[in-house]
């Protein structure tokens, strides 16, 4: 395999480094010179990948050659010795015209930055202030700035106002309508996102965000997972020299408080930086069914549910960064988080049969969570030459321990007061991942070829027990049947090759990807799998082993429409894998209610989907549109389906079971548009419309699960500088109706607003934040199936206020992000190469 690979590349090399005479300029005087340099985002000093530097000859201006920077930034070019026009040329910035026009010997050109286009008069202030958005090869990024509504708040809030992605009342991330969205932190899997979890993102402050990347094409150099895309989240790590930092607390009703603090100490030789955070909220919240059935003791049950949940969290990141010489830094860091939730859920039931009340009961749930989670992570830079040959490694290991008791008591409380059920439910997740990964680049000429390999071994064991009172002995008795010890491992190894180049306006990124997927699940108990096999229809195997090698091409294209860089077309192309969690194949099943039962599925298989993206940007001096459509076809998708299990409650109520399914195929078809508007220098708009329509097929136990659904969601956020230094943000979100194959949702509205006010000589921001203006931020659905029917309302969490305080020190009110980097920084870089 290493012969093969060393073959490919050295047989790709040839052919470029061939190719590359026809292109540059004949008949200057003299050996080639090397011309080298690094091109910068001008505000944010952030590097800028594929930037071109164009070379045209002044004797014969036909002939042009050049080449691209890489992921710092740097270019290195050689050419014959003679009189060039030279520039510096990036998508959406400023052209920059070298003034030097004679080369006659090797040059560095320095450091050299680009302005955005439209960041003229006003636009310029923009920059740092609000959301802004800069379009890439296969990503758009989006700089979260200074968005006051999320001061104090959490990084699922933060999310939510990302243009594409939407967060929904339960905290689970969408991209575009589908939540099967994978979620990187810094580049990477991490214990920050809780495994494929979302809940860590709950706990975790917004204010440690430095911007997020929405990756709806990602090219092969990110893992295939996530048919949706990629929301890789980088996390803010101080750049300037010294000592700096700032302290973030809160406090708010309904009652919640919390302090972030992010420290940072550099030198020219090390880098040292940590942020830690304490949170406490109260979150409560409601919710009603109103469930008939047409089988069992009652025809129909109203549930009025009440929540109050507290949650406690504390987490610290630690790490330094160590430069070995100008080429090369070793950078090593410890994550750790430790949360407590306390919930209590209150579920008051009417009965009726025939439309008359039966009875009444009381259902108290109280559920204690310990989350114990920590990651160790080591990375390698090495910036082989000056020619941008880079080597990159990193090593990380991640674990969680996940421990939750829950106890659970019915009583009727109508007619007369008796026990109907007493309950302990034990729970116990322990989640364990390592990954390691190594990158190379390698320009060559004016292209760049990238390769690189991942690998990522996770084990996940689930240990679930249902202890039940005997009334009659007064003993909890275990139901064996509810009661397991499952074992799932995902191990997924990868090589990926990438080849990059710009001709004029045109842009390419061309990439192939190899994952070979093993799924592995060990079950400790006896189980007798005869009624999972009669209700699939196929053999189950409880204790399995599948392996999957699949190759995933990537092809992204961009057209600059004006040599300015305002206007562009770009169309991307990616294949990606949906890989099942261990939740969804565990053959046991787990009680979320007495009535309701989930149970997995070990005969799922993996889902892929093919999907296609047409992009359009266009900047104005005080405008900028992006805009896409794209297509999606999934195959093996899967589904949840419900149906009846034959059993009753003790008290006649049916049991129903949630299964998930591979459900044939789905296609979906969608269009976004998003424009930021800043027509005053007191004013910024910014606003993002998505409509999607998905048609699912396929058929399950004789039923027709297939559904065609129309939705879209909108959001609009404004931001009004106001004398005496005081702003004003409102933030509005709009997710149209939707509906699945049993389930119609309503439409979901909701306003968030905040003021903020800059004192302490600027180095203080005092921030009050309303969310959820309206208290409208609401679940309103209707499920029908053959046997029962469901009306609910569901809030997850009321209107909250919250009053924060920010003080900076040592560094200024919009973060400088410029100064020695290497590209690969954990706490805040361009980290995009992805193994």
């Amino acid at each position: 395999m290493k012969k093969l690979f060393l073959i490919a590349l050295l047989t790709i090399a040839t052919n470029i480094h061939s190719q590359r005479p026809e292109g540059r300029p004949q008949g200057e005087a003299g050996g080639p010179i090397t011309i080298t340099g690094t091109v910068l985002d001008k505000d944010t000093g952030d590097p800028l990948e594929y930037a071109t530097l164009v070379l045209q000859s002044m004797k014969d201006p036909a002939k042009m050659s050049g080449g691209i920077t890489d992921i710092d930034g740097k270019f290195s070019v050689e050419a014959p010795r003679g009189r060039y026009n030279a520039s510096i040329e990036y998508i959406g910035y400023k052209t920059f015209k070298i003034p030097q026009n004679t080369f006659s010997e090797s040059i560095d050109l320095g450091t050299i930055s680009l302005e955005i286009s439209a960041a003229e008069l006003e636009g310029v202030e923009v920059v740092g202030e609000q959301t802004t958005v800069e379009v890439r090869l296969d990503k758009r990024i989006y700089n979260i700035g200074k968005d006051i509504t999320t001061s104090g708040a959490t990084i699922s809030d933060a999310l939510n106002n990302v243009p594409s992605v939407n967060v929904d009342v339960e905290g689970a991330i969408s991209l575009r309508g589908n939540e099967n969205v994978r979620i990187l932190i810094n580049g990477k899997p991490s214990a920050l996102a809780g495994f494929g979890s979302t809940d860590a993102l709950q706990q975790l402050p917004a204010d440690a965000i430095e911007k997020v990347e929405v990756i709806t094409s990602p090219s092969a150099r990110y893992d295939a997972e996530g048919t949706a895309g990629i929301l890789n989240i980088i996390l803010k790590k101080e750049k300037t020299l010294g000592f700096n930092g700032s302290v973030n607390t809160y406090i708010g009703y309904p009652t919640s408080s919390g302090i972030t603090a992010n420290v940072n100490l550099r030198t020219d030789k090390f880098n040292i930086f940590n942020t830690t955070g304490f949170r406490y909220r109260d979150a409560p919240g409601n919710a009603f069914f109103d469930n008939t059935y047409t089988s069992g003791t009652f025809d129909r049950v109203f549930e009025d549910r009440i929540y109050n949940r507290r949650d406690k969290s504390f987490n610290t990141n630690l790490g330094a960064e160590y430069f070995l010489n100008d080429k090369s830094s070793i950078t090593a860091s410890i994550f750790y988080r430790k949360s407590k939730d306390e919930d209590v859920t209150e579920n008051t039931n009417e009965r009726y049969i025939s439309n008359q009340l039966s009875s009444n009961t009381f259902r108290e749930e109280l559920e204690d969570e310990d989350d114990d989670s920590y990651q160790v992570s080591l990375n390698y830079v090495n910036n082989i030459n000056d020619d941008g040959q880079k080597l990159t490694a990193d090593f990380q290991y991640s674990n969680s321990d996940e421990i939750k008791n829950t106890g659970i008591e019915e009583r009727q409380t109508l007619p007369g007061d008796q026990l109907i059920a007493l309950e302990r439910i034990f729970e116990n997740e322990v989640e364990n991942e390592y990954l390691i990964q190594a990158d190379y680049v390698l320009p060559l000429g004016d292209s760049q070829f990238e390769a690189g390999y991942r690998g990522t071994l996770e084990e996940s064991i689930t240990d679930y027990q249902l202890d039940t009172l005997d009334q009659g002995t007064g003993v909890f008795v275990t139901n064996e049947n509810l009661t397991n010890k499952f074992t799932y491992d995902e191990n997924v190894h990868a090589l990926y090759t990438q080849y990059g180049n710009k001709f004029g306006s045109f842009s390419f990124l061309l990439g192939l990807r190899l994952e070979s997927t093993q799924l592995k699940g060990q079950l400790d108990s006896d189980f007798d799998t005869s009624q999972l096999e009669e209700d699939l229809g196929v053999e189950v195997d409880v204790n399995f082993d599948k392996n999957y090698l699949g190759l995933f091409p990537t092809l992204n294209l961009i057209y600059e429409l004006d040599e300015e860089g305002m206007e562009s077309v770009s169309l991307g192309y990616n294949r990606r894998i949906n890989r099942p969690r261990g939740f969804f194949i565990n053959p046991f099943p787990s009680r979320s209610s007495r009535t309701n039962i989930f149970q997995g599925n070990p005969d799922l298989n993996p889902a892929f989907s093919n999907t296609f993206d047409l992009g359009y940007l266009k900047r104005w001096k005080k405008l900028t549109l992006t805009s896409s459509i794209y297509y999606q076809r999934e195959t093996d998708s899967f589904e949840r389906v419900q149906q009846e299990t034959g059993q009753t409650t003790t008290d006649g109520i049916d049991i129903i079971r949630t299964l998930p399914i591979n459900l044939s195929t789905e296609n979906r078809y969608g269009a976004e548009a998003g424009v930021l508007y800043n027509p005053a220098k007191w004013l910024r708009l910014n606003s993002s419309f998505n409509i999607f329509k998905f048609e699912k097929e396929g058929f399950y136990d004789g039923v027709d699960y297939g559904a065609d659904n129309t939705s879209w969601f909108a959001r609009f956020s404004s931001k009004v500088s106001l004398p005496k230094k005081i702003e004003w943000q409102t933030n509005a979100f709009y997710r149209g109706p939707s509906q699945n194959s049993q389930t119609e949702s309503e439409g979901l509205f909701g306003i968030n607003m905040a003021f903020s006010k800059d004192i302490m000589k600027d180095n203080g921001t005092i921030s009050l934040n309303v969310n959820d203006l309206l208290n409208s931020y609401k679940r309103r659905s209707y499920t029908e199936t053959e046997f029962f029917t469901s009306r609910s309302e569901f809030q997850w969490r009321q209107r909250s206020f919250r009053l924060s305080f920010v003080y900076r020190f040592n560094q200024p009110k919009e973060r400088n992000r410029s100064g020695r980097g290497n590209g690969n920084d954990d706490g805040g870089g361009d980290d995009d190469i992805e193994g």
